[in-house]
């Protein structure tokens, strides 16, 4: 009797799972009713360029200070006013609070919403608010101008501001060439008040910001707002996930980290490049805020390393595309793509050289830093998914 050939049960096999994997027809998959969802590539750059930025081999930021734990979930920006008081932070439930002292805790200094419902009380323990983002707000970017008001902006609701004593913010601007403003992120202000700020997707919101990482699409933008005309420019388009904004401390030029890309890019204010934009750093991660301290350096926060996997599925998007439709979960995908937490932050100079790399590589410390502070000698440092801030002796 002959032996029965079992190639024709794994040709059958691959023919069905290929069939599965493309119709996705019980909808099973993290991408499934995601409308016109299509990966495109990022620039990224050569294994040389990532082999030469230093590594931390002390892993200094290990011995960061957790600090403020359990009392608030994603404070993002960390910020101080001009009265030392602080920090402040924007939080998952909507409110931008201050911090006064152990006794007092956190305080409430700002809201974004006048009609705040229960669904917008802070939780015990804090949560993420995803689901209600959309209605209670998301403050994420901070900055205080010379006249101590306070700028936000507000992931669903655009670019805020509020007055030195707090309240309730008013709306400066939620739309862009006709255009509304989906996920505002981050800003900073020149001196003659101009705010230049991010608008990281007008795609996906902030509730689905990994989608825009997997999709790596190019709807971000950078833009400005006149506080005199009232109004608001876009100065670059199709960018991929916009997010940190600083000027740089002569105020020639402004650092922008393009976080799908890994990269931060410069915007020239003066000279004869003004009104034009470049490449500016490779990072070993993928950024989030960006911040000047007083010797003209800027702080980078990186959310995660490079992943290998991730890496190699950017240059094939036809199967990453594929892949997506597996039915995975979003913390699994997560889990692939963004790898083990890796507290990362870098120093860069105003001529964009790396200065130096502090680094937690085990996550146990300091790990998805959504920005790095400078403030009385201290690294100051924020997440916007973890409940508290980190805070190390500037090393």
């Amino acid at each position: 009797m002959g032996r029965v050939s079992v190639k024709p049960f794994f040709t059958w096999a691959a023919v069905l799972g290929s069939i599965f994997v493309a119709f996705d027809p019980f909808s099973l998959s993290p991408i499934a009713g995601e409308k016109d969802f299509k990966v495109l590539t990022s620039l990224q750059p050569s294994l040389e360029v990532l082999a030469s930025i230093p590594r931390d081999e002390k892993n200094i930021l290990k011995n960061a200070e957790i600090v403020y734990g359990g009392q608030v979930f994603g404070p993002e920006s960390v910020l101080f006013d001009s009265r030392g008081r602080g920090p402040y932070s924007g939080v998952a439930d909507g409110r931008v609070v201050r911090w006064e002292g152990p006794e007092k805790g956190w305080v409430e200094f700002a809201t974004v919403v006048s009609n705040r419902t229960e669904i917008c009380n802070p939780t015990n323990p804090p949560t993420a608010n995803l689901k209600y983002e959309h209605v209670c707000g998301r403050p994420l970017g901070l900055r205080f101008n010379k006249h101590g008001e306070l700028f936000i902006c507000d992931a669903y609701f655009g670019l805020l501001k509020v007055g030195p004593e707090g309240g309730l913010a008013e709306v400066l601007t939620n739309e862009a060439e006709g255009e509304k403003l989906a996920f505002t992120n981050d800003l900073d202000i020149d001196d003659d008040g101009t705010i230049y700020f991010t608008d990281s997707s007008t795609k996906h919101p902030r509730s689905k910001f990994f989608y825009s990482m997997l999709e790596s699409e190019d709807t971000g933008r950078f833009l400005k707002y006149d506080p005199k005309t009232k109004d608001t420019t876009v100065l670059i388009k199709k960018l991929q996930f916009p997010n940190g904004v600083t000027i740089s401390k002569d105020h020639s030029f402004i650092v922008i980290a393009e976080t799908r890309v890994g990269r931060l890019i410069r915007y020239w204010l003066k000279g004869p490049k003004a009104g034009t934009w470049e490449h500016f750093v490779w990072l070993p991660g993928f950024p989030d805020n960006v911040r000047t301290n007083e010797e003209g350096d800027f702080w980078v926060a990186l959310h995660c390393k490079r992943n290998v996997i991730d890496r190699l599925m950017n240059g094939f998007p036809g199967v990453k595309q594929a892949f997506l439709k597996l039915p995975l979960s979003p913390n699994i995908l997560y889990s692939i793509f963004a790898g083990k937490p890796h507290g990362t932050a870098l120093k860069v100079s105003s001529e964009g050289k790396i200065l130096q790399v502090v680094e937690d590589r085990k996550g146990e410390s300091a790990k998805l830093l959504s920005e790095v502070e400078e403030h009385n000698g201290k690294l100051w440092m924020g997440s916007v998914v973890l409940p508290h801030l980190a805070v190390i002796d500037k090393p």
